[in-house]
């Protein structure tokens, strides 16, 4: 027999881990590094000079009359122009809300109710041979509108059997015992047989 050998396998990435030659600081977590919080001083920036307004820029003549007291004065100002096409709407134009009756604006309305008549269409007042006589009415029972009565069945009399007539210990049947106690042993005799001996053909004609 030959065998031949293999050079051993390549160590697996789960298995690789630093040993105890690597030095590793103590600010370095699982997370990453960590760094106290510290002051960062850099330069100042720039920022554009913008010419800003003085307080001369500024007119505060119409602020006075908020400020001090002064006399009612009236601003005359220049006649509107008339409209022409603008018309004002006489009485007749407005429409009042509804007084009595449902679906009123500030009252409040009781229940209306319809009154209509009664069609005569395929009725007994179109045809008073329609009408129905008092054999077309069943009989009302009177067990729904009182309290119904208790009700028996009459039936045959049953036939008593005689104290003679009784079954006797051949009537039953005791079943197999070994329902409820242990059985022997059996065994099965079946017919002899043997795998090297041909079967049995038949003589035909």
């Amino acid at each position: 027999p030959a065998y031949s050998f293999r050079g051993s396998k390549c160590p697996s990435e789960a298995t690789c881990s630093p040993g105890p030659r690597y030095a590793i600081p103590s600010s370095v977590t699982k997370t990453g590094k960590h760094v106290a919080p510290s002051a960062l001083v850099t330069a100042r920036p720039k920022t554009k000079i913008q010419v800003t307004p003085g307080p001369s820029d500024y007119t505060t003549d119409r602020a006075n009359k908020h400020v001090y007291y002064s006399a009612p004065v009236n601003s005359m100002a220049s006649r509107p122009k008339d409209l022409k096409g603008f018309r004002t709407p006489g009485p007749g134009t407005y429409t009042l809300p509804r007084i009595l009756g449902p679906h009123t604006a500030y009252t409040r309305a009781e229940p209306c109710y319809t009154l209509k008549g009664k069609s005569d269409y395929m009725s007994a007042f179109q045809d008073f041979a329609k009408t129905p006589g008092p054999a077309a009415f069943d009989k009302v029972e009177m067990d729904i509108y009182k309290n119904r009565a208790p009700k028996y069945t009459m039936g045959l009399k049953t036939k008593f059997l005689a104290k003679s007539m009784v079954p006797g210990p051949a009537d039953y049947s005791p079943g197999k015992l070994s329902v409820i106690k242990t059985r022997d042993p059996a065994f099965s005799f079946g017919l002899r047989h043997s795998l090297y001996k041909a079967s049995l053909v038949p003589e035909t004609h």
